[in-house]
This record gives structure tokens, C-alpha cells and sequence, in this order.
């Protein structure tokens, strides 16, 4: 790839990872619509590597507290809230683990299609839509997460790995109709992503030992990109979360489904 298609898909993946738009339905674009190469394996390693880096430097001081906290439950028997985020968080990886080791090569080799991303980006983000604008109160807090809250939560992400489904999405999707305010409820999300794209990333990793083709530079810079672009978009997200609402991103949803309708029935 040069320079600029490296610089325009790290950018897509770091904008796209935490939004609650899809980052899948977004990264097909580029190649369907301008015949750019498709990306490979170790971009995809490389640009996580950024979004990761990201999160991890926006959360640093919820990190450091959380892993703290669960040290001190784990080895001194010490309980806290923190120590029960902290581990609700290890729990609702669980799910999403499982269902990866279990189901990628079903998904890679059935699943990443131009009409399965463009239906999961419609009725993922409608539903979406639904639980920002449903009855049910949204005003809890991380502390007053639940096991059961948190396994429903857990059991969303693992949806995520169905193309176009938007991890970010669905698990805000899933908190928001458990109650939890839009801000607790993204916070949550994004600390989920944490062991998430490390597993990930760390599974992709293997599967590039033995490559002698990769290019560090290119690596390099795809990460730097993303990593910066994700921070960004976590802190305008987080920011203006509760002013604006999730029906922007519905919107953008539909709309994005619609298109990606239309040229998978080979309208463009």
C-alpha cells in the first residue's frame, strides 16, 4: 500500500473502532468503491495496536485503579467497587472469547460479505435507536452493575464478531437496555474493548509468525495514525455523549445500510 491509502484506512479504523457505526462496514468501502489493495493481516494487527494504545492512554488512571482494586480482591481479599468493575470486566470478555475461538473461520469464510454487513449495520443500528429512546430509566452507574447485567452485556460483544454489527454498538445497545446512562455506559464499553483487542490483536499476532514480508514502516505509521485518530474520537464521544444521543449515529446507520444495500444488489 502507499502512503496515503495507509494513512486513509488507519484513519477509518481509529474513528470507526469506538463509534458505534462499524468499523467492518466502513473498512470494505475503499476497496469495493476504488479498487484499493485489500489491506492484510498485518495492517489489521497494526492499526489495532494503535486503537489499543489509545484507549489504554485514555483510561490510564481507570486502569491503574481497576487493576489495583482487582489485585488487592484477588491476593488480599480486599473488595471494592473498583475491584467488582474490574472483574465484571473480565467477565463479559468471557463470552466474546469463547465465541471467537469457536466461530472466526465460520465468519471469515461465510460471513464478511458486502449484504451481511450492510443488513447487521440496519437492524444493529435500529435496534440502537430503540434502547436510547425506550421507557426503561437509564440512570445507573458502573457500581450498580449486576452478574446478569454484565453477562448480557458480555453475550452482545460476542455478537460483534458478525461483521457490521459494531462492538461498540451493541454493547452500548445492550447497557443502555439494562439502564445504564449513556456516559457509564460507554465508559464500559470502552474498558471492555481493552482485553478484547488484545486477544485480538494477540491472535492475529501468531498467525503472523513466520512472515518475513511485513513492512515496519508502513506498520508503524498505521498505528500512529489510528492510535491518535481513536483518542480523539474517544474524547469527543465521551464528551458529548449525553447532549447528542445516539440517533446521529442511527441515522448514519441507516444511511450506510442503505448504500451498501444497494451495491451489494449491484447498484454501483
Amino acid at each position: 500500500m502507499d502512503i496515503f491509502h495507509i494513512i486513509i484506512l488507519a484513519l477509518i479504523q481509529g474513528i470507526t473502532e469506538f463509534l458505534p457505526i462499524s468499523s467492518s462496514g466502513h473498512l470494505i468501502l475503499p476497496s469495493g468503491l476504488f479498487g484499493w489493495p485489500e489491506q492484510g493481516l498485518a495492517f489489521d494487527v497494526a492499526v489495532h495496536v494503535g486503537t489499543l494504545l489509545a484507549v489504554v492512554t485514555y483510561y490510564r488512571q481507570d486502569i491503574f485503579q481497576l487493576t489495583s482494586a482487582w489485585c488487592a480482591s484477588t491476593f488480599k481479599q480486599q473488595h471494592s467497587d473498583n475491584s467488582r468493575i474490574a472483574w465484571f470486566v473480565v467477565l463479559a470478555t468471557i463470552p466474546a472469547g469463547i465465541a471467537g475461538l469457536l466461530f472466526d473461520d465460520v465468519i471469515e469464510t461465510h460471513l464478511r460479505t458486502t449484504l451481511v454487513i450492510a443488513l447487521t449495520t440496519i437492524i444493529f443500528g435500529v435496534l440502537l435507536g430503540w434502547s436510547d429512546r425506550s421507557a426503561i430509566p437509564k440512570d445507573k452507574t458502573l457500581i450498580q452493575l449486576t452478574v446478569g447485567t454484565v453477562l448480557i452485556i458480555g453475550v452482545a460483544q460476542a455478537l460483534a464478531l458478525i461483521p457490521g454489527t459494531s462492538r461498540s454498538g451493541i454493547t452500548i445497545t445492550a447497557a443502555l437496555f439494562c439502564g445504564l446512562c449513556r456516559s457509564d455506559a460507554a465508559r464500559f464499553s470502552f474498558l471492555m474493548s481493552i482485553p478484547i483487542i488484545v486477544l485480538s490483536g494477540g491472535y492475529k499476532g501468531l498467525q503472523l509468525l513466520g512472515e518475513s514480508n511485513v513492512n515496519w514502516l508502513d506498520m508503524a505509521i498505521g498505528a500512529g495514525v489510528s492510535a491518535i485518530s481513536a483518542f480523539i474520537c474517544i474524547y469527543y464521544f465521551i464528551k458529548f455523549i449525553n447532549k447528542i444521543g445516539m440517533m446521529p449515529f442511527v441515522i448514519y446507520r441507516l444511511l450506510l445500510g442503505g448504500f451498501l444495500l444497494f451495491w451489494s444488489f449491484g447498484g454501483i
